[in-house]
Order: structure tokens, then sequence, then C-alpha cells
């Protein structure tokens, strides 16, 4: 394999050039990272120095004794693997989609990315015929589509037969009144790779459909494992920058409800979104607290419910309402960015060329 050499001046270049010679690669250039205690001059490695990393090299192999997270980045978004003594980092393996296509992937857990998939979704689908296709720790065994949007009722039924009625997939189909095809993985590398997933069969059958967009979720940290034709990021992370076309860091979300609500309102949400506007009664963040929500519910007074589809969402707050005849209205979050339609149909005339 030909290899890059990550090295330091904190080695002197001796033991450089012997480790590389003893290491089972073949090393075409060296990349000086930082570090003068050892140097004396320009160093020989026995090998050219490059400023970069270059595109002709299968591995980067790390003989430094410091992480550099920004050159990791680097190296795993040209798809070359990241290696040293005792780890090894890989680019996520990523397959080939002909549909043009859009991604929304995140930094972690409950940072948006749902929300602006969501409304990435409803805004191409204005003018379009659109699919997403979502993955998610409680999605199904097999790739499942949904093509209406789920009745609350429906959702109570998928919750009480066992399923995992909360999943993006159904919160997807739910918001955007696209159809959706629902996927599950399961684990996440440093790089976004699942451990396992099925989402290239899911992926394949909303390309069946034939769309004139397709709009992936990523879930979590992981990023879905195809090659879409752009990349949206939530929040910051400097792989996953490297990977995308546009990055949102400053992210404000607003919360609607889908349907007039009535009366005195209650609002559950997994996370802190704007509820000023909705002149609320009462509002919870704990929808994956079950305990919390159990012990607010049996307190609460209010005539409607209105809760986003995450976590105990239906298996408590919709259960609840229906048991104390409550009505349940589901909420979306509305993105607050600047000029961010604009962006996402700019993007979108980048994909479709």
């Amino acid at each position: 394999m030909r290899a890059l050499a990550v090295v330091d001046g904190e080695h002197y270049p001796a033991v450089v050039r012997d480790a590389l010679r003893e290491l089972p690669y073949e090393f075409t250039c060296a990349l000086l990272v930082g570090g003068t205690d050892k140097l004396r001059g320009e160093p020989d490695y026995g090998v050219p120095l490059v400023d970069g990393v270059p595109d002709d090299v299968d591995v980067a192999v790390d003989l430094t004794d410091e992480r550099r997270p920004e050159l990791v980045a680097d190296v795993l978004a040209a798809g070359i693997p990241y290696v040293g003594a005792d780890f090894r980092f890989d680019p996520p393996p990523l397959h080939p989609f002909e549909v043009p296509s859009i991604s929304v992937i995140g930094t972690g857990k409950r940072v948006g990315k749902t929300a602006v998939a969501t409304h990435v979704a409803r805004l191409l689908a204005r003018d379009r015929s659109v699919v997403c296709v979502a993955m998610g720790r409680g999605g199904p065994a097999e790739p499942e589509l949904v093509r209406e949007p789920p009745t609350i009722e429906e959702l109570v039924a998928r919750s009480r037969a066992g399923q995992h009625a909360a999943s993006d997939f159904l919160e997807l189909a739910a918001l955007t009144g696209v159809p959706a095809v629902g996927c599950r993985r399961a684990g996440g590398g440093f790089a976004g790779s699942p451990f396992v997933s099925n989402v290239l069969e899911g992926a394949r059958l909303a390309a069946s459909l034939e769309p004139d967009v397709v709009v992936f979720d990523g879930s979590g940290s992981a990023i879905p494992p195809i090659d879409t034709t752009a990349r949206i990021l939530v929040g910051r992370e400097p792989f996953r920058e490297r990977i995308s076309d546009l990055v949102l860091d400053e992210l404000e979300l607003r919360l609607m409800p889908v349907e007039p609500v009535e009366g005195r309102l209650a609002v559950f949400t997994a996370a802190p979104a704007r509820t000023d506007h909705l002149d609320p009664v009462f509002v919870s963040h704990d929808l994956a607290r079950r305990d919390r929500l159990q012990e607010q519910l049996g307190r609460l007074e209010a005539d409607t419910y209105l809760v986003e589809l995450k976590a105990a969402a239906i298996d408590v707050v919709a259960e609840h309402a229906l048991e104390h005849g409550k009505r349940v209205v589901l909420a979306r979050n509305d993105v607050v960015a600047p000029a961010f339609d604009e962006q996402v149909l700019a993007l979108l005339q980048r994909v479709a060329a």
C-alpha cells in the first residue's frame, strides 16, 4: 500500500527513517506536522516532504504522539484511511446513487437534523416529487415505505403492537406529506459509519418510486452510507464539514402545529424550541424522560397536547391523551435561519446540474 508518513520533529529523523523501512507500507512521502525538538535543519526521512494530503496514496500512517483532528478530517475527507500504532480511522463507505439527492447529517443527537430534513423536503415538494429516507436506531428490520401521513390513531396502534411509533421516518411522513422510507442502523463510528444498516436497500426502494429528488435523514452523528449529490450539516465537526456543501451552525427552531389548536395548550418537545408564540399553559422538554413525563401528565390541566413525534410522544403522551379525552396535535420545527431556503434551492440547482 502506498503510504503517507505523518511525522513530527519530536522524533529524531534517523528513528523515523528506520521505522519507515520496518513498517509494512510503501512510503512515498512524508508530512511534517510540527515540533522541532529533534531537528537540526531540514530533516531527511528518506522520502520527499509534502505540504498537504496527496491524492495518490492508499493510507496515512501516523508516527507522531499527538492526534490532530483537523488532519484526520482532511485525510478521511480525501477517502484515505488514517492509522496509528493502536488505532485506525476509515472513511465511511458510500454507495453510488443515481437519483439527485440531498442528505442532512448532524454532529449528534437532538441537534435539529430531522427538523432540517423536514424543512428541506417540504420546500422541495412545492414543485417537485420528493421521497424521504430516514435511518434510526428504532427503525424497521426491513425498509418500510409510508406513502401517506400516519394519523395519531395509526401511530398509537403501532406502539401497542410493540413498534417504535416515533421513528424518524414516521415523523417525516407525518410532517412533510411526501412518501418516506424507514430504515435502521446500529452503532456509529468516528467518521459516521454505522456498524449495521439497511439504508442501501431503503435507497433502492426510494429510487423505485422515480422521484425528482431524495432527501436522506441521518441518525445522530451517523451518516447515511449513500454517496448523495449534496450534504447539509447541522452543527460543526471537522470531518463532516469537509464533506458537506452547506453548514448550519446557528440554528433556531420554531415549533409549529400542523393543524389548528384549541383551548388550553400543553407543549411536549424533546429539545428546546421557541414556543412563546403559542401561549401554552405548560411546556415540557422531557419526551426522552418517561418518568418525568408521567409525573407531569399526572398533574396537567390542558385541552390540547401539542407534541413532537419523538421518543415517548406516542406510548406515553398520546396514550394519556386518549385515556383522558384530550386532543393530540403533532408539531413540526420550522427552521429559522437567514436565507436558508434560498441556500437550499441554490444547492438543489447544483444537484440537478
